[in-house]
């Protein structure tokens, strides 16, 4: 037995040793849940520290909530007080859902044997429907396709979360794009109220109330018109076996549109009344195009100083240009400069980026 207790003792640690290098060589990871947790009661959450208190507003304000309880432990009767003013400003000024949809918060607060209550009051300046509608978006591609959804409903208001939100980011800019890449729904660029919440960070949203230049009713029923008109056109003049889309569009257009400097700027007028200006032939163009798969955008520039759109398609994989005003071409963007085109920005994303209407 004395000769087997140092074999013993020997092994056993050994066996520690490779206990120990197998816990030196594992490592776990857990994110930590800041979000407070309900104490058996949605309406009754727990904080022991500021962050904890700052998620448990946030938590009532995201659920909508007009009133909760905080149950705050590890706090002094002087920490009490500061951190509840502190967080209930921080997520009403700071927080973008805060900025946005709350009016005050209010709170009673007493003391109970180990910890305290704070009793919350929320005042919201938007309503439930409202706060659910907020839509979010990362990056201007988004944001654009939200904004060509909205305005192919006609929608009066949008409400956009936005991350990693930029000085650059021009809203205006991005629903004017969304506008030409819109065709069937551009009876005339909508007024924009824009507003952001809060007035700094990286996370915001943006609230666009968007005033049309005619009843929207009236509106939705012309879309549904111009639309079916379109894809009339498409069955009888552009999808015949053996036909080029894209040159079957610029026949069209130029054939039977009359251009009219000072005519409406829409489809609308190009392909039912036959008159319009080189804005809406060249909506009736991407109208058109998109009806036949064809990728093509609006082009705003000049024509020999003066104001001018245009369009910009692809065809077999190459870049060419079509203006129906001026003739039933297509041509290189050489061929366009050479002319006396001055290419502004193109006004739609690629295809790949734009929302189908």
């Amino acid at each position: 037995m004395k000769r087997l207790l140092p074999l013993l003792l020997a092994c056993a640690l050994l066996l520690t040793g490779c206990s120990a290098m197998l816990e030196r060589s594992y490592t776990a990871e857990t994110v930590h849940n800041r979000a407070p947790e309900a104490e058996g009661d949605s309406s009754i959450l727990r904080a022991e520290d500021y962050q904890d208190l700052v998620s448990a507003v946030y938590y009532f304000v995201s659920q909508g909530e007009t009133a909760g309880t905080i149950r705050l432990y590890s706090y002094s009767a002087d920490e009490v007080e500061r951190d509840l003013d502190a967080a209930c400003l921080e997520v009403v000024q700071e927080d973008p859902l805060g900025a946005y949809a709350v009016d005050y918060i209010k709170y009673d607060c007493s003391h109970i044997v180990s910890y305290y209550e704070a009793t919350l009051s929320i005042s919201y300046r938007r309503t439930a429907e409202q706060i659910a509608s907020i839509v979010s978006a990362t990056g201007s591609s988004a944001i654009r396709a939200e904004l060509q959804e909205a305005l192919a409903g006609f929608r009066p208001e949008l409400v956009l979360r936005i991350s990693y939100f930029s000085e650059g980011t021009d809203i205006q800019a991005l629903l004017e794009q969304a506008y030409y890449a819109t065709p069937a729904a551009a009876f005339g660029m909508p007024q924009a109220e824009i507003s952001v919440y809060p007035d700094e960070g990286q996370q915001r949203i943006v609230e666009i109330l968007l005033t049309y230049p005619m009843d929207t009713a009236q509106a939705a029923a012309l879309s549904q018109e111009l639309t079916q008109r379109a894809q009339e056109l498409a069955d009888t003049y552009l999808l015949r076996p053996g036909t080029d889309y894209a040159s079957a569009v610029a026949a069209l257009l130029h054939s039977q549109v009359t251009f009219d400097p000072q005519g409406a700027g829409t489809a609308y007028a190009a392909l039912i009344e036959e008159r319009a200006s080189s804005e809406g032939i060249a909506l009736a163009a991407l109208l058109l195009c998109r009806t036949g798969g064809v990728e093509c955008q609006v082009v705003r520039g000049t024509l020999n100083g003066e104001p001018r759109f245009w369009n910009q398609l692809r065809v077999e994989g190459e870049t060419l240009y079509l203006d129906a005003c001026a003739d039933s071409g297509l041509h290189t963007a050489q061929e366009m400069e050479e002319r006396g085109y001055l290419q502004g920005m193109a006004d739609a994303p690629e295809e790949g980026d734009a929302a189908e209407n």
